[in-house]
């Protein structure tokens, strides 16, 4: 896998962890683990312990790290650790290595984030307003979106959400955006953009 495209699928799996990996401490790893599942936190750590004396190396990649630990939903801070560690990676190919060896130990062992309690959202890019549909049996994590939705006098619901997908055609990651003009992101399994579920080929 090349540098670019790995960085691009790490940084959203290594967001929502952010905050609990720069903390650590018993308390917070019971906390990730209970919030984004104990086997997607187990690899998290094992990426975070090899990434983390280079990050702690460089000032721009540790403030990088601080501001997307800060929000993990945001895609500029998002943007800038993608940056900084792919220059960490091209720097040292051994480390890019061996990075690219956990992240695909993480993949085969199905370490995806998956939200838990309220107000959780875990995926890559700004999902403000949207409703998050993840993995088997799907479950829909609504937030504060609709805790912030004020309905019009006589409308019981909210209005429609848009259905995205990834194009991989055997993902089966879907994303609903209820606010318009929001951007659907992508795939935090695949890097790829997120499509309208209408556009995807039937296989």
């Amino acid at each position: 896998m090349d540098i670019p495209t790995l960085t691009t699928q790490l940084v959203p799996f290594l967001a929502p962890f952010l905050p609990y990996l720069l903390k650590m401490g018993e308390r917070a790893a019971e906390e990730a683990g209970e919030r984004l599942g104990a086997v997607a936190w187990e690899k998290a750590k094992a990426l975070w312990g090899k990434l983390r004396p280079k990050v702690e190396a460089k000032p721009a990649a540790q403030e990088a790290t601080r501001d997307l630990a800060a929000a993990p939903q945001d895609d500029d801070a998002q943007a800038a650790l993608r940056l900084q560690l792919k220059k960490l990676l091209q720097e040292d190919e051994a480390l890019a290595a061996e990075i690219a060896r956990l992240w695909g130990e993480a993949q085969a062992a199905g370490a995806t984030v998956t939200a838990a309690g309220n107000r959780s959202v875990a995926i890559g890019g700004n999902v403000s307003g949207s409703v998050i549909v993840t993995g088997y049996k799907n479950k829909i994590e609504y937030g504060d979106m609709l805790s912030a939705y004020s309905p019009l006098p006589g409308l019981l619901t909210p209005p429609p959400a848009r259905k995205y997908v990834c194009p991989q055609p055997e993902c089966s990651y879907t994303r609903r955006l209820q606010k318009a003009g929001g951007q659907p992101g992508a795939c935090p399994h695949h890097g790829l953009p997120l499509i309208p579920a209408e556009q995807k080929a039937r296989p």
